[in-house]
């Protein structure tokens, strides 16, 4: 009886799996089909079972079988020397320091290239904004005892009771 339920269930997945895969070829011809088939043979993009249970691609398997997939188009001669240059001009070279540590040359002598814009800063009036509301909603940061610190707000609560705090 058990053989039984098994070869039920068996054949109810594989007949349900016809159908997915007939429902993924609808609109396709018959030569369409059959061309994926063998380009699929050809590139070993054929899923298989083996060991116990486990699956994996042919080409995954036996990659010595198939031909190496195409990579992706690699810079030109022309990219690669602008960007060396960029690279010399800025000091972004990485270097060995000794004892296996490695550092840009940029950070090793910074006075030999231009310094790096810095991020655009708030302005004085954001800077007062923030600030008013800190004091108002009590989220300004003291120090108070043997070096710790907190909120003005979590000191004290009843303080700031009545203002929303962010």
């Amino acid at each position: 009886m058990k053989y039984a339920t098994a070869s039920i269930a068996l054949a109810v997945a594989a007949l349900v799996t016809g159908h997915a895969q007939a429902a993924d070829n609808i609109g396709k011809t018959r030569e369409q089909v059959r061309a994926e088939l063998a380009e699929a043979q050809r590139t070993g993009d054929i899923v298989v079972s083996y060991g116990s249970g486990q699956v994996a691609k042919l080409n995954e398997l036996t990659p010595s079988f198939y031909p190496a997939k195409a990579s992706a188009p690699g810079k030109t001669r022309a990219e690669v020397l602008a960007e060396l240059a960029e690279a010399q001009r800025t000091g972004d070279i990485v270097v060995s320091t000794g004892n296996g540590q490695v550092s840009k040359l940029n950070e090793l002598t910074p006075t030999f290239y231009a310094s790096k814009p810095a991020a655009p800063g708030k302005t004085r009036a954001e800077v007062l904004a923030e600030l008013a509301n800190a004091q108002r909603t009590g989220d300004v940061v003291v120090s108070y005892g043997s070096g710790q610190v907190a909120k003005l707000n979590e000191l004290f609560p009843s303080f700031y009771a009545n203002s929303s705090v962010n």
